[in-house]
């Protein structure tokens, strides 16, 4: 039975958890995850900055499994009078490609809204989803609801950089085309991964394309813009490497200015 102590960094997930409590920099406190994929890794991207280890698991995701791991959470927490930010579906990949996403989705928001109906529902998306109808209309239906926030995926203004971070085989401009359709009617928080790539960061051309995106969507509809570094092992360590906070901050008061500019009010956080 899950407890409330959180896991360090994310490796529960690999041994076929599907409900873990976690303290989480972007959250600001204990979110608790659920992972749709216990038995591997399901991805469309293939980031060489990501935690999570190849691993194989007998592990079956059920929502009953689900159902009950959660209210358990959820209890072991407000037993500690510990706040709970939110119920967020990462895992192991991209939560919007399982099966299952639909009838978690709504399972989860059931039990956020009678058992801590104070915590947000987060979605972390790198947005391939979007590409499918049911999960358009799925992710656009739910997040007019204030309490659930998508976090939506955006390392790359380019695609020369896209192909180097997150290494996906969908074009980055059909991905990026899906996104600003989607932004132009949902509200989301942009969440952005600042590393260096063969020990290099992310060039000038990458930088300013990055920014007019984000400015872009940020004149429809954003809620944040979350710009965060590297902070954990990842297995093709050191493809991928940690860029020194002054970087991440100096991006964020160069978007800041930019926002100033245009009168955009859009908040730009910074998670080291």
């Amino acid at each position: 039975m899950l407890n409330i102590t959180p896991v360090a960094n994310h490796r529960e997930r690999e041994k076929g958890i599907i409900v873990y409590p976690v303290y989480s920099r972007r959250s600001k406190g204990l979110s608790i995850g659920i992972n749709l994929f216990p038995e591997k890794k399901a991805c469309q991207f293939d980031c060489p900055y990501c935690e999570v280890f190849p691993f194989q698991s007998n592990t079956e995701f059920l929502l009953e499994q689900m159902e009950d791991d959660l209210q358990s959470c959820i209890l072991n927490a407000q037993k500690q009078d510990i706040p709970i930010m939110d119920i967020c579906f990462s895992g192991n990949g991209e939560p919007t490609l399982s099966p299952a996403f639909s009838g978690a989705l709504n399972l989860a928001e059931d039990i956020r809204k009678k058992s801590a109906p104070s915590s947000q529902l987060v979605v972390i998306t790198n947005g391939t989803g979007l590409l499918h109808p049911h999960i358009y209309s799925l992710l656009n239906e739910f997040a007019a609801n204030p309490l659930l926030n998508i976090w939506l995926k955006l390392d790359a203004g380019t695609s020369d950089w896209y192909k180097k971070i997150n290494r996906c085989q969908i074009p980055h401009d059909k991905l990026i085309e899906k996104i600003k359709s989607f932004v132009s009617c949902t509200t989301v928080t942009i969440q952005t991964m600042l590393c260096a790539i063969n020990n290099e960061p992310p060039p000038e051309k990458e930088k300013k394309a990055w920014e007019e995106l984000v400015c872009g969507l940020a004149a429809a509809t954003i809620r944040k813009v979350q710009i965060y570094g590297k902070a954990r092992a990842a297995p093709e360590d050191p493809l991928a490497s940690e860029l020194p906070a002054e970087y991440l901050e100096q991006r964020a008061d160069s978007l800041r200015n930019i926002f100033a500019k245009k009168s955009i009010t859009t908040p730009v956080e910074v998670y080291l």
